[in-house]
């Protein structure tokens, strides 16, 4: 049953080094707020699941979080290249990043599977890609009723889900819509799930493609206003486009990257000091 509880209890009771942690949001309700504390706790060698692993995932990556990457199109919307993740691929730095590459088909049957207790998916995928040559989880599969060649990718079971939503009631039940991208599936593959809300209120109202996921799918409620920003929550805050643009040159420059994450992420702890304790921290492992 879900708790309402502050989000920095949140991460530290339920995200653990090491883990395999899938922070879901499609262009709307993307967890930035969640992903920053989880910078703040200093959590490491992490493994992150991401359909589209955006600024949400640079930031993390940069700041050296991230041991693996598995993921489908990485890149800054409507820019170009996020430069802290091409940065760690083909330098090395903070930290070499192992790589695990799927379509948004195969990323979004993987979940499917996962939240349905499955070992795998099926699907008519990568076709014509390059992709099953570099990425093991990709497998062909020959249908037993028809013998048509199919793709099979195996079921993601993410340690922790994170999701933005809108609303949580004060059950600990939970409100989203808009586009919901792969959130629910996310969070029924998980073994325990976060979810930061915009506020708590006494009743949900009905939406358009709204999504309702019950309290006993939800570990722990963390209200966070805002908390998709610089993405956008329907009918609470729009995309902050111009901050996507803005982002590229703060990208490209590890100077500039740690100045702004040491400003608006980790406020007294210094840049430096952050990638020096996840260095050591990681070392001892």
């Amino acid at each position: 049953m879900a708790e309402v509880v502050g989000l920095r209890e949140a991460v530290a009771g339920l995200v653990d080094d090491g883990d395999t942690v899938a922070l879901e949001g499609f262009t709307h309700l993307i967890p930035f707020a969640a992903a920053h504390e989880i910078v703040r706790q200093q959590k490491k060698d992490l493994t992150l699941v991401r359909m589209t692993p955006d600024l949400v995932y640079d930031q993390m990556i940069g700041m050296g979080t991230a041991k693996g990457l598995i993921f489908s199109w990485g890149g800054n919307p409507g820019v170009g290249s996020i430069h802290r993740f091409r940065d760690a691929v083909e330098h090395g730095w903070p930290h070499p990043l192992k790589m695990e590459e799927h379509s948004h088909a195969g990323m979004a049957n993987r979940y499917v599977a996962g939240a349905s207790n499955l070992p795998f998916a099926v699907l008519r995928g990568y076709v014509g890609t390059d992709l099953p040559k570099v990425t093991s989880t990709i497998a062909p599969i020959t249908c037993p009723f028809t013998g048509e060649e199919l793709t099979a990718v195996p079921a993601l079971n993410p340690d922790v889900a994170v999701i933005h939503a809108q609303q949580a009631d004060r059950k600990g039940n939970v409100a989203l819509w808009g586009i919901t991208g792969i959130q629910k599936e996310a969070a029924l593959s998980a073994r325990r799930v976060i979810v930061t809300v915009e506020e708590v209120v006494d009743e949900f109202e009905p939406h358009t493609f709204g999504i309702v996921l019950p309290s006993v799918a939800i570990d722990a409620v963390a209200v966070e206003p805002r908390g998709a920003y610089p993405s956008y929550a329907h009918d609470y805050y729009p995309r902050d486009n111009a901050f996507y643009g803005a982002w590229d040159p703060i990208g490209r420059d590890r100077e500039k990257f740690g100045e702004w994450m040491e400003k608006h992420v980790l406020g007294v702890e210094g840049f430096a000091e952050h990638l020096r304790s996840i260095t050591q921290q990681g070392a001892m492992r």
